[in-house]
């Protein structure tokens, strides 16, 4: 199987055509018309202009991710007899694609001490189990972890519940993604999001796309790089792996582009993984060489400029140079069509932020930006390219160990105040149960042990808690080997079979409103009336708030705009349906919530690489037939490859290695093992190699960004050796 040669196109039709014919042309059309917000990634589409469009109104906005999702709710369900046939062990030893493929979870299932299979539990029962445990358990000895996927009521509901019952410990799933961004942005400018609009990115005229690869996860991206290409603009891509997608790319949507391509990438720049703070540092000592530093900007409206000069001064550039992997033509090539920009954005993903020295990345984008004055102006600023379609709306909410100062105030003024006792995040949560000091888990959606690196701590750490209890509509690898001394799974509705109208908030900082739908099938319920419901059990009389009054989305919108600062217009959405931009985020003027109020610049040195002989550095990556955890199929086609364990490789690693193309060999880390992996050529800065995540978290350490508490990724010494 070749890569390739451009992403989208016609193989992306033929891709709708086959999901279309699998679930029904006509349901499937139905479903991604309803006016819900989509299920996939944070770029955001649908809600109550209908679906398929996105927030300025253009149609139709629909991708391969988008489909997915869909189609994948819309399987058949999973039967019971199917977990009498299929044992916890067997369960263990399924693929991430085929657990996925299975079905729809519609009745609660529980697996005890001892026992071999899950079995099924009437909802009253698994309820009254959980409930009863979280009554007898100190709050301290629990956790509250949540995916991206869920409601903003649903998560401002649970959120509340877990500090009402007496706990911090509430984190979610971008501690292991984009928590570096938030952190590193709160310190440069104030704001932990996106500084620009959707307008802002079709006005733009450069777009630095720094360690992401939206052809793959972020498809409906492309159509804007491909008419900022049009109007004349430019794309620089800093990655690693130069992925076909990034090079060229039919948009399906464009009749020009679907038959001749676009190309997307005007300058494709490989540094090292990990290389990213080396280019850039090189990009700025540029800047200052040919003098295209904003100085009026830079004294007006910045501080700590001096020290970032004076680590531009001392670097030199062999050392700039060799810490990369990027020559300085390039370096500078890159740099002098930054000078000329007159609006640009910087967008990137988890090749950013997956490092130990994540928050110094997301610094070290912001400082470029300031350096030019491109923050605080239209169509220009910082984009974080988040992942899942609400993991945004998750931290406006709260979930978070520790709640902003306003909307702590806020909720003391109500008589809720939280427990003073600090919250752990995700990574101190899992170690914590390792430890022995947890003793119930709640997790609302995703897969916390298939998204922790080290996954036999993972794995070590889970079958410690007394009780796990899962809510999700589908199985993943984490309920097979992320299991609780007992674990319960509880059945939710999707997103468009709610009850009820939910909301959702875009990358861009804008809330849609999601109409729900009727259910699919009969057994799962709505995420904020199990949440409400549980509640109301473990809390009764002694909750100074009715949490079987919070059973109705329309009084938790309430609350939430009573709590949370910028969220006072989703109080009535459901009646005034008017959508709205969180505001204070977007930057079109420069004002920043810092305290001095203004952007800072950081002096972060180029960090040290600890090169360790006869190893290479290996990334995690996701397939294009994936997204986040969940593996729909296990080709890869923009890559080219038909399975998933595989290492891709530069082809003079493959020689210094002494292995042959598609030979089997170990690849062994300071954490764990892989064997078997099948070693391929691909085009990847040499020094460097791939693998896919989540299989390849055996390989991954627990090393964290110190600031952030983002595991490291994409960054792990690894050997390599023939079978």
């Amino acid at each position: 199987m070749r890569p390739a040669r451009s992403g989208g196109g016609f193989a992306a039709i033929a891709y709708t055509l086959r999901l279309a014919a699998a679930v029904g042309p006509l349901r499937l059309w139905r479903a991604m018309r309803s006016r819900n917000a989509c299920k996939a990634c944070a770029l955001g589409m649908g809600g109550a202009a209908g679906g398929m469009r996105n927030e300025i109104g253009h149609f139709p906005e629909l991708c391969k991710k988008s489909l997915q999702a869909m189609a994948g709710d819309m399987r058949g369900a999973i039967p019971q007899e199917f977990f009498a046939a299929n044992s916890i062990a067997r369960l263990r030893a399924m693929s991430p694609r085929e657990l996925e493929a299975a079905g729809r979870l519609t009745f609660p299932v529980i697996a005890e001490p001892g026992q071999a299979h899950y079995r099924p539990i009437a909802w009253d029962d698994a309820l009254a189990r959980i409930a009863g445990t979280l009554r007898a358990t100190n709050p301290l000895e629990t956790f509250w972890y949540f995916s991206g996927r869920s409601s903003n009521e649903a998560a401002f509901l649970l959120q509340m519940f877990a500090r009402v019952y007496g706990t911090n410990h509430v984190n979610n799933c971008s501690y292991y993604c984009h928590q570096a961004s938030g952190v590193g942005l709160m310190g440069s400018i104030g704001g932990a999001t996106s500084s620009v609009d959707l307008e802002d990115v079709e006005k733009c005229d450069l777009f630095v796309l720094i360690g992401g690869n939206p052809a793959s996860n972020h498809p409906r991206l492309m159509s804007m790089l491909m008419r900022l290409r049009r109007r004349g603009g430019h794309v620089i891509v800093v990655n690693p792996v130069r992925e076909p997608g990034l090079v060229r790319f039919r948009v399906p949507s464009d009749p020009w582009s679907l038959l001749f391509g676009t190309r997307i990438a005007s300058q494709y720049v490989q540094p090292h993984i990990g290389g990213d703070i080396a280019f850039m540092t090189g990009m700025a000592k540029r800047l200052v060489e040919i003098g295209a530093v904003d100085g009026v900007f830079r004294e007006t409206a910045t501080d700590g400029w001096d020290a970032l000069r004076a680590v531009t001064d001392r670097t030199t550039w062999d050392d700039i140079v060799a810490a990369s992997g990027v020559t300085r033509v390039q370096i500078e090539r890159a740099a002098d069509v930054y000078a000329k920009s007159r609006a640009a954005i910087f967008g990137w993903t988890m090749g950013i932020t997956h490092h130990a020295h994540g928050v110094e990345n997301v610094q070290w984008i912001a400082n470029l930006a300031l350096m030019r004055g491109m923050i605080g102006r239209p169509h220009a600023g910082l984009l974080p390219i988040r992942g899942h379609s609400n993991v945004q709306g998750i931290g406006t909410m709260g979930v978070t160990p520790a709640l902003r100062r306003a909307v702590y105030e806020r909720f003391r003024e109500h008589g809720l105040a939280p427990p003073d006792a600090p919250g752990l995040d995700t990574m101190g949560c899992v170690e914590a149960a390792e430890r022995g000091e947890m003793r119930a888990a709640v997790c609302l959606g995703g897969n916390l042990f298939g998204s922790n690196p080290d996954a036999d701590f993972a794995r070590r750490a889970m079958a410690k808690i007394g009780l796990v209890a899962y809510l999700n509509t589908s199985l993943n690898n984490g309920h097979a080997h992320g299991r609780g001394e007992t674990t319960i799974i509880l059945p939710v509705a999707a997103r468009d079979e709610e009850e009820q109208p939910t909301t959702q908030e875009s990358m861009f900082n804008f809330v849609r409103l999601s109409e729900g739908g009727p259910h699919r099938f009969e057994g799962p319920r709505g995420e904020v009336r199990i949440v409400a419901d549980l509640a109301h059990r473990v809390m009764g009389e002694r909750s100074p708030i009715s949490f079987a009054d919070l059973a109705d989305h329309a009084n938790i919108r309430a609350w939430i705009a009573k709590l949370i600062p910028g969220m006072e217009p989703v109080a009535g959405i459901e009646r005034t349906r008017a959508e709205f931009t969180i505001p204070g985020r977007v930057l079109h003027a420069p004002t920043f919530a810092t305290p001095t109020g203004r952007a800072k610049f950081h002096a972060h040195p180029i960090p040290l690489s600890n090169d360790k002989a006869g190893h290479i550095r290996l990334m995690s990556v996701r397939s294009e037939g994936q997204f986040n955890t969940v593996v729909y199929e296990d080709a890869d086609i923009y890559r080219g490859q038909e399975r998933r364990d595989v290492i891709l490789m530069n082809e003079r690693d493959l020689e210094r290695f002494g292995i042959a193309h598609d030979a089997r060999v170990r690849v062994k880390s300071d954490t764990g093992e892989m064997r078997g992996l099948v070693a391929r050529a691909f085009d990847v800065r040499a020094g460097n190699a791939l693998v896919y995540y989540p299989e390849c978290n055996v390989l991954i350490g627990r090393a964290v960004d110190p600031a952030s508490r983002t595991p490291a990724f994409k960054s792990t010494w690894v050997t390599i050796a023939p079978m």
